[in-house]
């Protein structure tokens, strides 16, 4: 099938069947772009547990983790694992968002997600997650559940690079930050229910249930 008329009709059939997700879950821009750090290499479980101390502990901000010292940090998100190397991460990231943070580079977004990658601990998918859920900028994310169910259905390849397959989506659907910001979300659904890492539900997935 063409890879157009594919992410089209993919779209269309898990809002269908999953309806929208209103994703990401966080009540405020800081909030989302420390979860967007805390969910590395974890599941969203553990990163609650993190949240949730760092709200306790009013220091749920960017401005808070900056001044805060890093083993007042690391023991708050320690349920998040990795918790020194994000430690790390969430004082860079902190500090770059509350030094002078230029808000006129939202409008040179390739410019602003440039900046975000070249900071210590922030790859292709944190960089973008913040981009699209944190600011409205519309770079879609890709993930592993992405991965597995294009390649699945043989959109891409073993060893498509991540630029490579946001590209597709780029390319063949337009670029609105609330379709990506659905679509990833609809991603991640199916991934976690149906297009399982082992044993897959193939025969009660929406995908096949709507012809595709």
């Amino acid at each position: 099938m063409d890879k157009e008329i594919f992410l089209i009709k993919l779209y269309e059939i898990l809002l269908s069947s999953f309806g929208k997700q209103n994703w990401w879950p966080g009540e405020t821009r800081d909030e989302i772009i420390i979860g967007a750090v805390l969910t590395q290499n974890t599941n969203w479980k553990n990163v609650e547990k993190a949240i949730s101390n760092l709200k306790t502990n009013n220091c749920l901000s960017l401005e808070c983790l900056r001044n805060a010292s890093s083993d007042t940090i690391a023991s708050l998100i320690r349920p998040a694992g990795f918790y020194k190397q994000k430690t790390s991460t969430l004082k860079e990231i902190a500090y770059y968002f509350t030094n002078n943070f230029n808000q006129n580079i939202k409008k040179k977004p390739y410019k602003f997600r440039e900046e975000l990658l070249s900071l210590k601990g922030i790859g292709n998918e944190t960089g973008d997650s913040i981009l699209l859920y944190a600011f409205d900028i519309p770079f879609f994310v890709v993930d592993a559940y992405t991965k597995r169910i294009l390649i699945r259905h043989k959109i891409i390849g073993n060893h498509d690079s991540y630029l490579e397959i946001q590209s597709l989506f780029h390319s063949f659907i337009p670029k609105n930050a609330y379709v990506y910001n659905e679509y990833h979300a609809l991603m991640v659904k199916l991934g976690k229910e149906y297009c399982l890492k082992k044993e897959p539900k193939c025969n009660t997935c929406p995908i096949k249930k709507g012809g595709l």
